[in-house]
This record gives structure tokens, C-alpha cells and sequence, in this order.
């Protein structure tokens, strides 16, 4: 196996049989291969089979011996799973995975999706906000859900208490998305089951976890990135000012999405954040004609290939053990626990991309480096 490695120039072929979709599922579901990875191994490499034969040596270069892929069995397992649950896979080269989902760069390789499929390519706004909200914040996302969809629009939202299930329930009859942090069988928090169970009969729920995967703390930011993801423009009402919320709006923006505020009493710590979003240039919402508003002024998005946009490929550099330690060493010394994004870390190190991503890859299946949603490094 040579060090230097050329990316495919052929699309990415949709996994039409059983087979091909067990191939991507046991990639994705190795150890130490989260979104982005899987992404580039896929283009390193060409397909899904390739990836996992080379993902072994990938390994043992990092210094991890003995690395095994995800099993088939495992594979089948969970597509049973996620299949018993009424679910099914979507994948990252399916011709109806949602088209703007596409444009970020960690976008999930495959989703479970239990409900109409169909609501993920219509006109899309996420409504989140306050877990502890107020009654006027309630009243309000209420009004804004009921209004946006009655002009066409679905709305997106994350499940939890408060704003989120208050935008899903009114805008059931119209179309509505909620995407889980954890499992399709393990919709969070308990209290909103029954939510739940309604919008799967009446509108899509989402996952990029396994069936039974309990949520966890580090699955909140990566479902936010779905959310803000999926959508052209992302509403807040209420929230603290160091809360999910804020951080799924910040997010948006990175990805290149709109955001808009709903404003809030200056002496309510749960409109703290919507007004920094106001005072930081996000727009100011009153109700649903201000978001149409915004919305039409987006431009026309252009028709999205299948496949991730392509960027150079970074080649492995030949360098002498002591510079490859001594390379390690500085990215480690640069990381920390605070995340920084990937291409501040290359603009601080003064080298290319090419030079450093193939070393964070070493990194990252060595477990020394963690990534995280939105393009973020730190120190694992």
C-alpha cells in the first residue's frame, strides 16, 4: 500500500442492494469514523469497499494495531433494528437525501427516517428555542409554526421541551421534521413520546444514530448541525445566552444559513440570547410575513451533485519519524479542550491543507484528536 493516495474522480454510485448499503453502514459505524472522515475516505478512495479494506493499515500507520472494521454483523443488526422500528436508511448518495443537507461539509452519511420522506426536499425553517420558555415565547412559537406552515413551509425542530414541541405541534397538519439526538427508538425527552409518535404518522423523524442509541450529551451539537442544516433560515425564539439554542444559530451562520431573532424583555435571562443575535445583525422577527420576507430575498440555490463538493486531496507527505512526531507534537500542543476550527488550525501552522489534514487523520484514528460538529477540532 503506497503512502500516496489519489482521490476518486468517479460519483458516488447510490447503494441500491442489500450489500452496498451494509458496505457504507459497517464504514460509517467503524471505530473513530465519524461524518467527515467517512467523507473523505470515500473520496480518497472511491467506494465504500475500498475504504474498509484500507482502513486497517489507515490504523496501524496511526499506531492503533489490530483495527477491525464494524462487523456485517453488526451491520445487519442494525438495519433490522432501524427496519422493525418502520425506518428507513438514507444515505448520503440516494437521489432524494435532502438536497441542502448536502452542502454542509459534515453531513450525515446516512440517516434513519421513520415518516413521509417527502417533507425533506419541500421549502424548510427551523423554530428553536427555550426548554423552559415562556408563555408569550410559547404563544409565539406557536404562531410563527401555524403561519409559516400554512404558507408552504416545514418546519424543523429538535424534539425537546418547550419551543421545539410547541413548533412541531403546530404545524403537524402542514409538515413537520424533528430530528432526534439519539435513536429512533429512543426519542428524548420521555414526555414528548407521544409527540413523537404523532409526527412520524403525520411528518419525518430523523436520526443519524443507531435504533436503540441512548442520547448523550455529545449528540445535542451534532443533531443541531442537522437541524440548521437542513433548513434556509433558522428562527430563535428565546434563549439563554449560553444555550443550544444560541449555539444551533451560530452554527447556521457558518453554514451559510440566515438567521432570525424573535426579541425579548431585556430583563429575561431567556431572551438573552435572541437579543445578542438581534444586536450581533440577525434579523429581527415579529412574526411569519418578516421570515417570508427574509426568505425571498435568498437566492436560488443551485442544483446539488450527489456527491460532497470536492476540495483538493491531501497526499501523505513522506517525512522522517522524528518529523512526523515532531508534527504530532505541535497540532497537540496547538489543541486543546476549547475546539478550533480545522482551517484556523492549518492558517496557525502555516502549511497547507494538504500537509495537515492527512496527519489529522492519523490523529483522529489514533484517538488523540477529537472532531466535532461544524468542522471543529480539539484535543481528545
Amino acid at each position: 500500500m503506497t503512502e500516496d493516495r489519489i482521490s476518486s474522480t468517479h460519483p458516488q454510485i447510490p447503494p441500491t442492494t442489500e450489500e452496498a448499503r451494509l458496505t457504507r453502514l459497517r464504514l460509517l459505524r467503524s471505530r473513530r469514523v465519524g461524518p467527515t472522515t467517512y467523507h473523505r475516505l470515500m473520496r480518497e478512495h472511491g467506494s465504500a469497499e475500498a475504504a474498509l479494506n484500507a482502513l486497517p493499515e489507515i490504523a496501524r500507520i496511526a499506531g492503533v494495531p489490530r483495527y477491525t472494521p464494524t462487523s456485517i454483523d453488526d451491520a445487519k443488526r442494525e438495519l433490522n433494528d432501524g427496519r422493525a422500528l418502520g425506518a428507513r436508511p438514507l444515505f448520503f448518495e440516494d437521489a432524494d437525501y435532502p438536497a441542502l443537507l448536502k452542502e454542509i461539509p459534515d453531513a450525515p452519511p446516512m440517516l434513519w427516517c421513520l415518516g413521509d420522506t417527502r417533507f425533506l426536499n419541500t421549502p424548510t425553517v427551523a423554530i428553536i428555542g427555550a426548554r423552559n420558555a415562556s408563555s408569550l415565547g410559547m404563544r409565539m412559537a406557536k404562531r410563527l409554526a401555524a403561519d409559516l406552515g400554512d404558507a408552504g413551509l416545514t418546519v424543523v425542530s429538535g424534539l425537546a421541551r418547550g419551543i421545539d414541541a410547541t413548533a412541531h405541534e403546530a404545524s403537524l397538519d402542514t409538515g413537520t421534521i424533528a430530528v432526534y439526538a439519539g435513536g429512533l427508538n429512543r426519542p428524548y425527552p420521555s414526555k414528548n413520546i407521544d409527540l413523537a409518535e404523532q409526527i412520524a404518522i403525520q411528518g419525518l423523524c430523523l436520526s443519524e444514530q443507531r435504533p436503540d442509541m441512548e442520547p448523550r450529551a455529545r449528540h445535542f451539537p451534532a443533531r443541531n448541525r442537522i437541524i440548521s442544516g437542513l433548513v434556509r433560515a433558522v428562527v430563535v425564539v428565546e434563549a439563554a445566552s449560553k444555550s443550544g439554542s444560541l449555539l444551533t444559530a451560530r452554527m447556521a451562520l457558518d453554514q451559510g444559513r440566515d438567521v432570525l431573532a424573535v426579541p425579548g424583555h431585556p430583563f429575561d435571562a431567556r431572551a438573552a440570547g435572541a437579543n445578542i443575535l438581534i444586536r450581533d445583525g440577525a434579523s429581527l422577527v415579529r412574526g411569519a410575513e418578516d421570515v417570508l420576507e427574509v426568505l425571498n430575498t435568498l437566492p436560488l440555490r443551485r442544483p446539488r451533485q450527489s456527491e460532497p463538493p470536492k476540495e483538493p486531496l491531501p497526499r501523505r507527505v513522506k517525512r522522517s519519524l522524528r518529523d512526523t512526531a515532531a508534527l504530532h507534537s505541535e497540532i497537540l500542543q496547538r489543541l486543546g479542550p476549547s475546539p478550533v476550527s480545522e482551517d484556523q488550525l492549518v492558517r496557525d501552522m502555516v502549511m497547507s491543507s494538504s500537509e495537515v489534514s492527512p496527519v489529522l487523520l492519523d490523529l483522529e484514528m489514533d484517538g488523540k484528536i477529537t472532531r466535532l460538529a461544524g468542522g471543529l477540532l480539539s484535543k481528545t
